[in-house]
């Protein structure tokens, strides 16, 4: 069975949102000041060698703008050779493979993904399918890339209504721009006094 990792770029304030793509959000690409070869590395190895990705629609559009004309590297080259499954009510507008449709389903086309052979999936970005991950026990870890900054307004990660949940952290790196990498595992439901 595949492990399926949620990765996220995330202010102190749990904004993930990074362009300003004509919705009101004023910041964009605010993690490159604090960007750096070790934090690079640090999630290059975090992916694995091998890694297909989970994306929703909007993600997919965006980042087919970008990776396939993005300067070769071992990230851009990693995302572009990874197979990606989207969650879209129209497949047969996808171009930028290899790639497939969750179908229908979501909930069951992740498990069906799951449940193959085959390298780590990794959910980037697509916060709506964050919830339905961990709200259907589909999430393995969580990790969190977090940048000393408040942005105050944006896309959150975990919108209202997300199920309570409890993590157990796995591990954490602090890196000297400020950026904080930690790795959490599901633990289940959230546990309380």
């Amino acid at each position: 069975m595949r492990k399926l990792k949620i990765i996220e770029h995330i202010s102190l304030d749990s904004v993930i949102q990074h362009s300003a793509d004509g919705d009101g959000f004023p910041y964009s690409d605010w993690t490159a000041p604090y960007r750096t070869p070790a934090g690079r590395d640090a999630i290059l190895a975090a992916h694995g060698e091998n890694f297909d990705l989970l994306l929703g629609r909007r993600t997919y559009d965006i980042w087919s703008g970008f990776w396939p004309k993005a300067p070769g590297s071992p990230m851009a080259d990693g995302i572009n050779a990874a197979t990606k499954y989207i969650a879209t009510h129209r497949p047969e507008s996808l171009e930028w493979g290899p790639f497939e449709g969750l179908g229908p389903d979501i909930v069951e086309g992740i498990r069906r993904i799951k449940s193959q052979v085959g390298p780590d999936l990794i959910l980037w970005g697509s916060s709506t399918l964050t919830s339905t991950l961990l709200e259907h026990g589909l999430a393995d870890e969580v990790l969190l890339v977090v940048y000393p900054v408040l942005l105050g307004t944006g896309k959150r990660f975990f919108a209202d209504g997300t199920p309570p949940r409890s993590f157990e952290l796995v591990n954490t790196k602090a890196f000297p721009s400020g950026i904080i990498l930690s790795t959490y595992k599901v633990a289940g439901p959230l546990k309380t006094g």
